[in-house]
């Protein structure tokens, strides 16, 4: 393909995302396919010749569509979203036009300074003090990794990444159950081994871990001779939003010593909206900061705002500085790729610069109020249907609850959830809860209306036999 067949191409493919957005409510949410079935339609071998791109483009329709399961229809109520309002696509088109790798402000200076300037803009409008620094990460298992690499650092006096860990006390990170398992994989990478992240019991309504029992397991450890390195709190768990006291767990972390993490992925979003900040109290006192606006705020995947209180322990810890990559001529230049683990580096801000100026703050407090009213409403209803139970309250726009219609209760719920995701019209995914199995619903899809969520209502209760 040339520029000027890219045109042509480029324009149909412009229709074809309008189109299919368009369609997107009369599509099962989930792939209805069956394991192997994408695999087997594919061929064995690559071809030795170029082919049509209209033949490229039926088998991506025919083939590939077929197979999707998809993540921006309105009635996604799994997981957590991954949005991608059509301004952050138009942005991302341009990004894959020009191609630059931004790894160094010399290769892109444009790139670093409006990172610089939108990491800024999302610091102000979640309601982090002038202190922070942001950074844009590709995912939160990414920052996530970059705090637990700058715990370990600190607690060995720098020394981590010369001498290795050979040698040293076993160094201990502490968290709650409920935290995402990107911080086990942090743990594993870091070198620092499963058996070193300490959980700590947690407590109350909102799963919050306990403060005395992460004073009480900070004190056994130094006893034992182990050396404490830092705490990953959550707001906003990914199970059921679990949430910590985040200024108790600061008031332990302060008195220790310890560089605290706080892992906001999904819930961060939600404190563009002054109300909600609570959930967080106490934010500003910690280290490291992250949150997605891939997921809930609507930026294309990826695009992970990681904020620092001191930005230079992360530096000290990632830095690498051959003469090939310096820049020289330019005093305080910032190079973000001292920031991050890979080297490279796409042009993130771009889509949320787009993302930001074209719906306001404004804009996208409304969108998210009114997915925290809409599952509020959703779970009262279940609540006051005969046969449902609300196991977990709505924390923001996310709760579980369970059928009671069966002796086997974790069976039951599995084959209702079964049939719902058959279904088509809705998509919801589970968890457990005190192990016990329990379904899970969050609203956040960028699309979703009432009616989008009040079907969800229909589609239980109906396949409930209730």
């Amino acid at each position: 393909m040339n520029w000027e067949e890219f045109r042509a191409w480029g324009r149909r493919a412009a229709d074809w995302a309008a189109d299919y957005h368009a369609g997107l409510r009369n599509r099962p949410v989930r792939a209805q396919v069956a394991p192997g079935a994408v695999l087997s339609a594919l061929p064995d071998a690559p071809p030795e010749g170029a082919e049509a791109m209209q033949a490229i483009f039926d088998d991506f329709e025919q083939t590939l569509m077929p197979g999707m399961t998809h993540w921006q229809h309105p009635r996604f109520f799994a997981y957590f979203p991954a949005n991608a309002a059509p301004v952050s696509v138009l942005a991302e088109y341009f990004v894959s036009a020009i191609a630059a790798q931004c790894m160094l402000w010399q290769t892109s200076p444009a790139a670093t300074e409006l990172e610089t300037r939108v990491c800024d803009w999302m610091r102000q409008a979640i309601g982090l003090p002038d202190g922070f620094t942001g950074v844009i990460q590709d995912s939160a298992s990414s920052a996530t990794l970059c705090a637990v690499l700058t715990m370990r650092e600190r607690a060995l006096e720098w020394q981590g990444n010369r001498a290795g860990l050979s040698g040293q006390p076993r160094l201990r990170v502490y968290c709650s159950a409920e935290v995402h398992t990107s911080v086990d994989r942090a743990i594993w990478i870091a070198g620092l081994g499963e058996e070193n992240l300490v959980r700590i019991p947690t407590q109350g309504a909102t799963r919050a871990m306990d403060a005395e029992a992460l004073r009480a397991a900070i004190a056994a450890d130094r006893a034992a001779g182990h050396l404490p390195a830092g705490i990953i709190a959550c707001t906003g768990g990914t199970s059921a939003g679990a949430s910590d006291d985040i200024a108790a767990v600061m008031d332990v972390a302060e008195a220790e010593g310890l560089y605290t993490h706080v892992d906001a992925a999904w819930a961060g979003s939600a404190m563009i909206c002054p109300e909600f900040r609570s959930l967080w109290a106490g934010v500003e006192r910690a280290d490291s900061v992250v949150m997605n606006p891939h997921k809930w705020l609507g930026a294309q995947f990826d695009c992970t705002t990681h904020f620092l209180r001191n930005p230079d322990d992360l530096v000290r810890t990632l830095a690498i500085q051959p003469e090939y990559l310096k820049t020289h001529g330019a005093d305080g230049v910032v190079n973000y790729s001292e920031w991050s683990v890979p080297l490279g580096r796409r042009f993130r801000a771009l889509k949320l610069w787009f993302l930001i100026r074209a719906h306001g703050l404004e804009g996208l407090r409304e969108m998210i109020r009114n997915h925290v009213t809409w599952a509020q409403d959703l779970a009262a209803r279940l609540e006051a249907t005969e046969g449902f139970e609300i196991v977990t309250q709505p924390m923001l726009s996310l709760f579980t609850f369970r059928h009671l219609g069966a002796e086997e209760l974790d069976a039951h719920n599995q084959d209702l959830l079964n049939r719902i995701n058959d279904d088509g019209r809705i998509y919801l995914t589970q968890t457990r809860i005190d192990g016990a199995f329990v379904i899970r619903f969050q609203a956040g899809a960028f699309t979703a209306t009432a009616e989008d969520v009040a079907m969800a209502y229909d589609v239980i209760t109906e396949l409930a036999g209730t």
